[in-house]
């Protein structure tokens, strides 16, 4: 379950669509009525917070957010643009260091690509869609 507050337009997510998970991109909020607007590729439909659920970000998921990967011996580096963000072992998102110019920002917790997005919004003030 998400918290409508906690999302942006543009933002990545998963919705229970009549049973079925599908990924959506958040067009519209109504905190009024404490619901987002989401387009699941399929259709776009008015989803309540106990239907939205956080996607966790994974290398499939960088990959669509147009990110280029850099493999070393001791980490993994995923770039677009100056924006940085770096894994210790490929595969393990629970532990991301990430940085925008003199911005540096550390995460002991697996994130969402929720909340990558708008991380990167925030740091970078340009949003952070599908490629």
């Amino acid at each position: 379950m998400l918290k409508v507050g906690e999302l942006k337009q543009g933002d990545i997510i998963m919705v229970n669509d009549d049973g079925v998970m599908r990924e959506g991109t958040v067009s519209k909020i109504s905190h009024e009525d404490n619901q987002a607007y989401v387009n699941n590729g399929i259709q776009e439909f008015w989803y309540d917070p106990g239907e939205m659920f956080p996607l966790p970000v994974d290398e499939n998921q960088l990959m669509k957010l147009g990110f280029q990967k850099q493999e070393s011996e001791s980490s993994v580096k995923y770039m677009k643009g100056p924006f940085r963000l770096v894994t210790p072992k490929k595969g393990d998102f629970s532990n991301i260091e990430m940085w925008y110019r003199e911005d540096r920002r550390h995460f002991n917790a697996p994130l969402s690509v929720h909340e990558l997005q708008n991380l990167h919004r925030e740091m970078t003030k340009i949003g952070l869609e599908s490629a």
